[in-house]
């Protein structure tokens, strides 16, 4: 993992730092149970005990990143500002949502595809968290058809194919391919509007000019 996408991410020692940010690397490219407490260690140059100084097991290192992965992409979402505009509120959740799995690619992916290894009380927690997400992106599409700016037959199905447009992207994008972080997400909050049956340069009802 690049250290532009990891710094700062986790809380902790130096050496509890090191040790989640190689084991992200580890389980992003061989799996959690391929993955060996001693490759998470070796790769940091540490000895393979000093993980159990930080954690219990591997897979409590698994529940620790996805936890702080989950609410670090759920606080990314709830740090957007609603003014009352329920379009432009939905164009900057899917902005603050692309962007935020961009940043975090490796660390997401593994919040996404690893989760069946975590035991039934973590996931639990992580599954809370997921659907509070999940939430935040359901209610602006509500309102927005509510205040007949957005046309969609199944508000959950939509919220669902919104949520694949930031989630799907951490199986390929890179940080230094083409798009950087914060033009893959406003390209992306288009597409999502269009999605939901407004496309970006679309005049709000409410704020049509007066005829006649």
């Amino acid at each position: 993992m690049d250290e532009p996408e990891h710094a700062g991410f986790w809380d902790g020692s130096a050496s509890r730092v090191a040790l989640l940010g190689s084991a992200v690397l580890c389980f992003a490219r061989t799996g959690f149970h391929a993955t060996t407490t001693r490759d998470i260690t070796a790769a940091v140059g540490l000895s393979p005990g000093a993980l159990y100084v930080h954690f219990p097991s591997k897979e409590a290192v698994l529940f620790e990143i996805a936890r702080t992965g989950h609410q670090r992409s759920l606080d990314a979402l709830r740090a957007e500002p609603d003014t009352g505009d329920s379009r432009a509120h939905l164009h900057r959740l899917v902005v603050a949502l692309v962007t935020w799995h961009a940043r975090h690619h490796t660390v997401a992916r593994v919040c996404q595809y690893e989760l069946a290894a975590l035991e039934p009380e973590h996931l639990a927690v992580v599954r809370e968290l997921r659907q509070e997400f999940t939430g935040v992106l359901r209610a602006a599409v509500q309102r927005g058809v509510a205040d007949g700016l957005f046309d969609v037959p199944d508000v959950n199905r939509a919220v669902r194919a919104v949520l694949s447009l930031g989630i799907d992207l951490v199986r390929w994008y890179r940080l230094d391919g083409a798009d950087p972080p914060e033009t893959i997400g406003e390209a992306y909050a288009d597409l999502a509007l269009r999605m939901l049956g407004s496309p970006p340069d679309a005049v709000s009802p409410r704020c049509s000019p007066p005829t006649g």
